[in-house]
């Protein structure tokens, strides 16, 4: 047998226990409801899959390829009489408070029909958890029910996060790189705000999206040490919208460019600033990669849900082209070399999944889930009525002790370890299921032969789309470095990250 102290001696080396056991600690601390819930949140994407992504995803692709600067209204006005935009936000905050691990199953259900509608749907929560990450209550409150009143008066409000520019784009989501990158978006101070200036591109749902969590940096000398997190809104003096990219894959997703001429920003819709943020333990540049961490480390895992979706999607469309399609007098699928790629095929539906499964549970357990599972407080948002937090909670929000005293708990109150732990697992998910998603279906192109290039049988379009998810959210070579900063380096102290 094996002693407490050896247990302990033994749990803390590398890998610690924690790093490989996040799926076993956190399954008795899940509330039970969680999985009913999850249940009917995939009930609800297989459904919504039936009547409204699997009909139409041909045909948006077509509408795009014949007029690239189509905008997508008809879906995200279906998406938002559905419910979709406001499924996970929390109740507090005006939304239906669905647990958040539910999201990610979701997103693969409507990923494995279409990627470009997943997208329509998730980079939104891209958004919201921008504006979670800041801790700003007052416009996390404020900017949330919008979107709930949206849902009500059939006018989707969406939120966006405007970070990449012309001459940064992967540089702007890591701390390290920041300094070495040519940020360009500036944010003076001036009387009463910031005026914003500089152009975001590649903004995934810009066209589309009501609010825009846009990162700009008040000395572009040191953007490392002074990230401003500005909410602009679409019509606001100043913002315009460039053009809308055209990309071989997501086309149904619009990527847009965003500029900002001498746009004024006042005090009341700064997110996140430097003086906001200096009472916190950590030094403004660790808790702006802080803040950086808390949203990729649940939009990566998100990420990898997508990649999921893509790699069960040409499995599905390959075992179905198996079953259907005779070759040599017998039908495909009983040849054995088939049976093996199906098997393969398989096989990196179930490991992508287990990935972002993984990293959720690590947010549950270290991150941003973590206080919205927790027992207790899943059950008062669960039980008490959406009036009670209307009427009496949502005006507290808006007091100023409000906002610092949610930013200690969800920032000081996060330990360095639990941070590399959940942003480490997020960029393993990330990276581990894209990857997979495209060999699933670089595999469905090799089993169907020439007929998997026909348009009618989808994987085409698949494979385009999901070329896509190993750039965004950080590409998959930064998200490997991450790996190699959050989980390998503590162990090496010899070792140097981001030195070229």
């Amino acid at each position: 047998m094996i002693s407490r102290k050896e247990v302990k001696a033994y749990s803390a080396m590398p890998p610690v226990f924690e790093d490989i056991t996040c799926g076993l600690a956190s399954a008795p601390k899940l509330p039970k409801p969680m999985v009913k819930e999850t249940r009917r949140v995939i009930a609800l994407a297989r459904k919504f899959n039936k009547e409204v992504v699997r009909p139409y995803a041909l045909e948006l692709d077509s509408k795009l390829q014949a007029s690239p600067d189509y905008i997508p209204w008809d879906f995200v006005e279906q998406a938002n009489e559905w419910g979709l935009y406001t499924g996970w936000i929390p109740k507090i905050f005006g939304g239906k408070g669905w647990n958040m691990p539910s999201l990610a199953y979701f997103i693969e259900e409507i990923a494995s029909e279409c990627l470009a509608m997943a997208n329509l749907v998730g980079v939104h929560y891209l958004g919201v958890s921008t504006l979670t990450s800041t801790g700003n209550v007052r416009l996390i409150n404020q900017i949330c029910r919008q979107v709930a009143a949206g849902e009500k008066t059939h006018t989707p409000c969406l939120v966006s996060l405007a970070t990449t520019e012309p001459g940064a784009g992967t540089d702007a989501e890591e701390i390290d790189l920041m300094d070495k990158g040519t940020m360009t978006c500036t944010a003076e101070r001036v009387p009463g705000g910031y005026k914003l200036n500089g152009t975001k591109v590649f903004i995934s749902n810009g066209h589309l999206s009501t609010w825009h969590m846009v990162i700009a940096y008040s000395d572009t000398s040191k953007p490392s040490e002074n990230t401003v997190v500005l909410a602009v809104k679409t019509g606001d003096k100043g913002f315009s919208f460039g053009r809308k990219e055209q990309k071989m894959g997501q086309k149904g997703c619009p990527a847009s460019e965003l500029i900002f001429k001498d746009c004024f920003v006042p005090d009341e819709y700064v997110c996140f600033s430097p003086e906001q943020i200096r009472s916190l333990k950590r030094t403004v540049r660790e808790t702006g990669m802080q803040m950086i961490d808390y949203v990729v480390s649940t939009t990566r895992a998100g990420v990898g849900a997508f990649g999921t979706g893509a790699a069960r999607g040409a499995y599905n469309e390959a075992k179905k082209f198996a079953a259907e399609t005779e070759v040599g007098g017998k039908r495909l699928i009983n040849h054995e070399w088939a049976q093996c790629m199906l098997a393969e095929m398989l096989k990196n539906v179930m490991t992508a999944r287990l990935t972002y499964v993984e990293a959720n549970s690590a947010n549950g357990l270290y991150g941003a889930f973590r206080d919205l599972q927790r027992k207790p407080m899943f059950y008062y948002y669960r039980l008490m009525p959406a009036k009670f937090f209307d009427k009496m909670v949502s005006p507290m929000l808006e007091k100023a002790f409000m906002t610092k005293t949610f930013r200690r708990v969800q920032l000081d109150g996060q330990t360095d370890e639990e941070i590399h732990r959940t942003s480490g697992w997020a960029s393993l998910s990330k990276v581990a299921a894209t990857d997979l998603g495209i060999r699933n279906c670089h595999m469905a192109l090799e089993l169907m032969g020439q007929h998997g290039l026909r348009r009618s049988y989808r994987v085409e379009k698949m494979l385009r789309d999901a070329k896509l998810l190993q750039i965004y959210e950080g590409t998959n070579q930064l998200n490997r470095l991450n790996i190699f900063k959050c989980m390998i380096a503590g162990d090496c102290p010899q070792a140097v990250i981001f030195d070229e």
